[in-house]
């Protein structure tokens, strides 16, 4: 750990909440490290210092660039998900890595409501049908209602049960699928994601990304969730075949969906722009002030937790 008068060194990999980062800066000595960023420096220009690097956890950080720190000790993400930092790399080099969970659960959870009503009621649809005039030649077409409707939730975590527990507030069912079944779960359990999808009208991604759930929403999957059914991603766009889901769409064989987070962000399947079926969304889930707000307290706090050698709040590895 760092020792010594000077300010230490905290490298930024990606851009960040602008509160957070403006206090990181005066707090460290912090070098900005993304394309175009104010000052950009290189990765050769810390590499001799970098205890800490902060990055946002969908960018997160890859073995290239861990290789490139040989200093690098802490590794803080801004975000819950983990799946693009390379964590075996880390590990075999005995470096921690952090996360932001817990504080942005909510928000997420109320993002999956929001696509959900989103797409079931045509909100998006209607607002266009209102503003280009086109309720004076007669109303928007019927509907479908959320209200008792079969949800199936694909991660029951923290944020996946937040979800089932709101969904039961409009008198929804709910069933879920994860690597396991839970003791504590009363809502059933289904080892197979398609056998869920063929029981559910909705269809949640909750889970996180990673090797461990690529393409869990698979061709299979979307085909048995079927033509009146909806499918719902606030997880992460590696865990759906996206062509898939973009043919099913396109062709009708799916009769919704509310997305988040896509396979290449911010680059979106432009078949996607012109469905009435779809709403989109710029991987905002948690893009409240109030949650970046909190979690970037959280990685303040981790940060300076190491840089004081007290225990760490939330590690991942």
């Amino acid at each position: 750990m760092s020792t010594g008068n000077e300010r230490p060194l905290v490298p930024i990999l990606t851009p960040l909440h602008a509160p957070t980062l403006a206090e990181l800066h005066a707090t460290y000595d912090c070098r900005n490290l993304w394309k175009g960023a104010p000052g950009q420096a290189s990765l050769a220009d810390v590499a001799d210092r970098a205890e800490v690097v902060v990055t946002f956890s969908p960018k997160g950080i890859d073995a290239a660039t861990i290789a490139a720190l040989p200093k690098l000790r802490l590794v803080a993400c801004f975000g819950v998900g983990v799946d693009a930092v390379d964590l075996e790399a880390c590990r075999a080099r005995g470096i921690r890595v952090t996360n932001t969970p817990d504080v942005l659960t909510e928000d997420v959870a109320d993002m999956a409501m929001a696509l959900m009503l989103a797409t079931l009621r045509r909100i998006v649809v209607g607002d266009r049908h209102v503003r280009e005039g086109r309720w004076l030649s007669g109303p928007l077409p019927l509907t479908t209602s959320l209200t008792r409707k079969r949800v199936g939730i694909v991660g029951l975590g923290r944020i996946g049960a937040a979800i089932a527990s709101r969904c039961e507030a409009f008198g929804c069912t709910i069933a879920w699928h994860g690597p396991r079944p839970k003791k504590d779960v009363a809502w059933q359990y289904h080892a197979d994601p398609r056998e869920l999808a063929a029981w559910a009208d909705v269809l949640v991604a909750a889970c996180p990304g990673g090797p461990e759930t690529l393409g869990i929403i698979s061709r299979e999957v979307i085909e048995a969730l079927g033509p009146q059914g909806v499918f719902v991603n606030i997880a992460r766009g590696s865990v759906v075949d996206e062509p898939a889901l973009v043919e099913a769409l396109a062709a009708g064989r799916l009769g919704g969906a509310g997305l988040d987070v896509f396979v290449d962000e911010p680059r979106v399947p432009e078949a996607l722009f012109g469905l009435d079926s779809v709403v989109l969304a710029p991987h905002a889930a948690s893009g409240t002030n109030e949650t970046r707000t909190a979690m970037g307290r959280l990685v303040l706090d981790n940060v300076a937790a190491w840089f004081a050698g007290r225990p760490l709040l939330t590690p991942v590895v």
